[in-house]
């Protein structure tokens, strides 16, 4: 019968070579397996290029053949893939697989690894397998397996599943947070001054920054390909060596960079129709200049002058993310509701500087587990620069700066708070908690490293935690300072 033949095959082979697919970029890997009857396992490491396919489109093509067979016969299988995820299945499909190969049994056991989500196992739930024998009378043969379709609506919803994820990961929507917090932050202060809000505006504004900043990802993200920089970097995580879109095959360079164009031109777009609304058309006019700043930052932090590569990146993140938003924000508020007036530009100042330094210290913070790609690469980040030329970067430096200029931030919002005569934003000093936590953990982190039998692979792992309290510091505190602004106001 087909189906034992089928099965004679998938029990004498342990190879196969499995190809993936998504928005046009195709995959291929060879990769062991285990059968249980039609189904097949397998192992990877999870950022591989074919296990982030899979994660965003499950419909994956494999072709099994035996090694020593005589002419060819082999299988070619339509089929869904999916990470296995209980606890039951993971260890059989573990123990399966290490009784076809343990190349990769000190991984599979890698405590570090399991913890962190590194190392998987995958399932494939064939729906057609075609059974080729070119000396047999019957060349091609064919099972459906209808049981393992997906059926209409469940495809649909996965479909928009996968194409939102898809979306949140080529523009970084995560760390939009960066551009959410200083608009909030500016729209309030110019609230509080003139009493009126226009949510119109304030959404326009939202829009064209938001466009900004993923036009600015999205180049970044093609021009360190194009330096190779993040194919050099071995130690990527959800917080630094990019978005990882085009290593892991979602997204051609070429499309990156469309997409950067697309996203910037649509941030030029509301920049000149709320030029138009408030400023008559003027090319020299106050928000043409902001925006001129603005788009020159975000293409210029890798693209041509390659800000970031020659130790200027940091100082770009805190004007353009600082007080470029802030009085952006803050400015189109005061034009739209009471345009005879002047926003008050020391107090826009004072709260923005904070605000631009926490986001600039997310950057800095990440350039940590980007110390040898970006050395290789030659970005010359102040990590980079602050952590000395040898093998084994001395990072005690660079995170006594990040600690400083933490302290620092924290004292700027006291002095704005007290300038302002506004006590209700020293509550945006709660996020000193997460700093204390924050640098507690990153001194322990430090003293691991500077041992001589440290784990250089996994140590800049252990660091994540602080690369994540950096993010929420900045976020929590332009919503608390936005806050402070507001109860302000209403009480």
């Amino acid at each position: 019968m087909l189906k034992d033949k089928i099965l004679d095959l998938l029990n004498r082979s342990e190879f196969m070579t499995l190809s993936t697919s998504v928005a046009g970029n195709a995959s291929a890997a060879n990769v062991y397996f285990a059968n249980d009857g039609l189904d097949i396992y397998f192992f990877t490491f999870n950022p591989s290029r074919k296990a982030v396919q899979i994660s965003m489109n499950p419909k994956v093509q494999c072709v099994i053949r035996p090694d020593g067979e005589d002419g060819i016969k082999e299988l070619q299988i339509d089929a869904y893939a999916s990470k296995v995820v209980d606890k039951n299945e993971v260890e059989k499909a573990r123990k399966a697989i290490l009784k076809v190969t343990e190349a990769f049994s000190e991984y599979m056991h890698d405590e570090f690894l399991i913890t962190n989500d590194v190392i998987g196992y995958y399932k494939i739930q064939p729906t057609t397998i075609k059974y080729v024998d070119f000396f047999a009378e019957k060349q091609f043969e064919w099972i459906e397996v209808p049981e393992n379709r997906m059926g209409f609506f469940k495809e649909i919803k996965t479909n928009i599943i996968n194409r939102i994820k898809y979306w949140v990961t080529v523009v970084r929507a995560p760390f939009l947070t960066a551009t959410i917090a200083p608009i909030m932050l500016g729209s309030a202060i110019a609230y509080k001054q003139f009493g009126v809000f226009d949510w119109s505006t304030f959404w326009i504004v939202m829009f064209g920054a938001v466009c900004a900043q993923i036009g600015t990802n999205n180049i970044n993200d093609y021009f360190d390909h194009k330096s190779r920089n993040d194919e050099m970097n071995k130690l990527a995580s959800p917080f630094n060596g990019g978005s990882r879109a085009i290593q892991s095959g979602l997204i051609t360079p070429t499309n990156m960079l469309l997409s950067s164009i697309f996203y910037f031109t649509a941030t030029i777009l509301t920049g000149l129709y709320l030029n138009n609304q408030f400023f008559n058309g003027q090319i020299d006019s106050t928000l043409m200049y902001l925006g001129y700043i603005g788009v020159f930052l975000g293409i210029m932090y890798t693209g041509f002058l390659r800000l970031a590569y020659n130790g200027l990146g940091d100082l770009a993140v805190f004007i353009g993310f600082g007080p470029l938003m802030v009085y952006g924000a803050a400015l189109m508020q005061n034009l739209s509701i009471a345009p005879t007036q002047t926003i008050d530009p020391v107090i826009t100042l004072l709260y923005s500087v904070p605000v631009g330094i926490f986001i600039a210290l997310v950057l800095f913070i990440n350039c940590f587990q980007d110390y040898n790609a970006d050395k290789a690469a030659n970005k010359n980040s102040w990590v980079v620069k602050l952590a000395g030329p040898s093998d084994k970067a001395n990072y005690r430096k660079p995170f006594s700066v990040w600690k400083n200029l933490m302290f620092l931030s924290f004292l700027l919002i006291i002095g704005a708070s007290v300038y302002a005569g506004n006590y209700f934003t020293l509550i945006a000093l709660i996020p000193m908690l997460i700093f204390n936590f924050a640098n507690k953990k990153g001194t322990e982190w430090l003293t691991q490293w500077e041992k001589e039998d440290a784990n250089l692979q996994q140590l800049p792992y252990e660091l994540l935690i602080v690369n994540v309290s950096t993010i929420g510091i900045h976020f929590l505190t332009g919503v608390l300072l936005t806050i402070g602004v507001l109860l302000s106001v209403w009480i």
